[in-house]
């Protein structure tokens, strides 16, 4: 009856209560996502009411944690109350060891935020592979247990774990205030897929007196335009009209045609990754906030050490400090920095998702990083040593091709389907098939030509861009925006794509 009422009195204000009912709930086929429409009705619904409490702070922070808390129901529904237990438990435990002495017990509390953290991922995210892989031990068959994996839980238990070994090691004072660490966790633009923001460098912007410059709200709108280009057009397009398609399949094509397809991921999982973290840079510079960059065009490489610090930079950047760095890094000697090198990419693959493939993946990239510091010892190089000239343009080009071979390990599913795959590139070439290749997926290869053009062209070309952007009046940024918008409208699928980190 109250029901009722209420849909009447909706009725007779002109809304749609059964388009409210689809707003307000949990569709699991329809994450809220960055680069969909009703994203950008509800931001701008949100902008509206961030700039009216502009001057009150607390009413601001508490107006953002609540609608994070929402971003993030819709992208994983129930499960929205890890976040809450993450929280509390790492926020109760900083303050406890702030005002504890004992070595040994703040080492216990830095422990017991390690397992609830450490405990919820391996819950949610391993249970089913490690299940799989020990049930022959006991003879029995395996069937796989119903378990959700939240989305971004990768994403936001590490980003809190930074914060209380910050706090344990001495490197951060801890918050005293449960508001401002909700909202440092659960901060919506950054929340589910990265990148991965330090305390320290965020807590001190929290309370700061809202101010968003000229300059910032350019670059945010640069970002944003970026973003959505890398991610909507170019990452989405090639994605469902050639790459899924070799990778579905790859003993139906040629080797020629397998090796764009993996090209076509290389570029595909690039623009994908890197346009949400700045489409996440630039809400969050709207927003009058500063991250991190998170990627440094990582195919300019020209060496797999100097891939990881253009690669994903806010996850490289964590693993070195908390994983590398705690297992001796390199102060045990040379031998043990290998080792240190190896395991901690093992396990920077298997952070990426419970199979093994990704631990393939990192296990190659760890043996890559320690062959290519001990080959560098062994020459006498330093770190700052860069190839030049026809050397440098040799180097990046293996880089290049190693990266997008253990792309392959990526993202097939099956060791079966690497091996098709790489046999068909080595054995079933058949390049005469590239004139065919090219007529018949063209759109596809104009937009991998203008993706790759783009990453490789000069820094200083990028920086002239968002300046140019940045002295654009309002309404050309505007313009600009609407025609980026309409590129996607006509490029895009029927369906929305997700992000491809969300499942990490």
């Amino acid at each position: 009856m109250l029901q009722q009422k209420f849909i009447d009195i909706l009725s007779n204000c002109g809304i749609d209560f059964h388009k409210v009912q689809e707003v307000l709930s949990y569709d699991p086929q329809q994450p809220l996502i960055f680069s969909s429409g009703l994203f950008v009705f509800l931001f701008l619904a949100f902008s509206l009411v961030y700039v009216m409490l502009r001057k009150h702070t607390t009413a601001r922070l508490l107006f953002v944690t609540a609608f994070s808390y929402y971003f993030y129901y819709k992208s994983s529904g129930f499960y929205f109350f890890l976040l809450g237990i993450v929280t509390v438990t790492d926020f109760v435990l900083a303050r406890i060891m702030e005002r504890t002495e004992s070595a040994g017990k703040r080492k216990l509390l830095v422990v017991l935020s390690l397992c609830v953290n450490l405990g919820l991922l391996c819950y949610f995210k391993y249970t089913n592979f490690f299940y799989e892989m020990l049930s022959p031990l006991w003879g029995g068959s395996f069937s796989p247990l119903d378990i959700f994996l939240p989305v971004g839980i990768s994403f936001f238990t590490f980003q809190s774990l930074s914060y209380t070994i910050d706090v344990y090691r001495g490197d951060l004072k801890p918050l005293h205030n449960l508001l401002d660490y909700a909202f440092y966790v659960s901060f919506f633009p950054q929340l589910v897929a990265g990148p991965i923001v330090r305390a320290r460098d965020f807590i001190s912007q929290i309370r700061q007196p809202l101010f968003v410059t000229n300059e910032m709200f350019g670059q945010g709108v640069f970002f944003i335009l970026s973003g959505l280009f890398k991610k909507a057009v170019i990452s989405d397009y090639i994605s469902v009209n050639f790459v899924e398609r070799i990778f579905e399949n790859p003993s139906l094509y040629s080797g020629v045609e397998n090796l764009f397809g993996v090209y076509g991921y290389a570029l595909q999982i690039y623009c994908d990754f890197s346009g949400y973290s700045d489409m996440a840079i630039g809400l969050a510079l709207l927003l009058g906030f500063r991250f991190p960059i998170n990627f440094n065009s990582p195919y300019k490489s020209d060496s797999v050490t100097e891939f990881w610090h253009r690669w994903h930079i806010s996850l490289s950047t964590w693993l070195r400090d908390y994983l590398y760095i705690s297992l001796g890094g390199n102060r045990k000697g040379r031998f043990r920095t290998y080792v240190n090198l190896i395991l901690t990419m093992l396990l920077g693959g298997l952070w990426h998702g419970a199979s093994w493939n990704f631990i393939v993946w990192g296990g190659l990239h760890g043996v890559a990083l320690a062959f290519h510091k001990f080959f560098r010892n062994l020459l006498g190089r330093g770190k700052s040593y860069h190839s030049t000239g026809i050397r440098k343009c040799m180097a990046v080009i293996i880089t290049f091709h190693f990266v997008c071979f253990c792309w392959i390990f990526f993202r097939n599913t099956t060791f079966e389907g690497s091996v098709t795959m790489i046999n068909q590139i080595f054995s079933s070439f058949h390049p005469e098939l590239f004139g065919q290749l090219i007529s018949g997926y063209w759109k596809v290869f104009l937009l991998m030509a203008v993706g790759f053009a783009l990453h490789w062209c000069p820094d200083s070309w990028q920086d002239n861009c968002s300046k140019a952007v940045v002295r654009m009046p309002l309404l050309i940024q505007a313009l600009l925006l609407i025609a980026v918008i309409f590129i996607i409208i006509q490029v895009k699928s029927s369906d929305i794509q997700p992000f491809i980190y969300f499942q990490f």
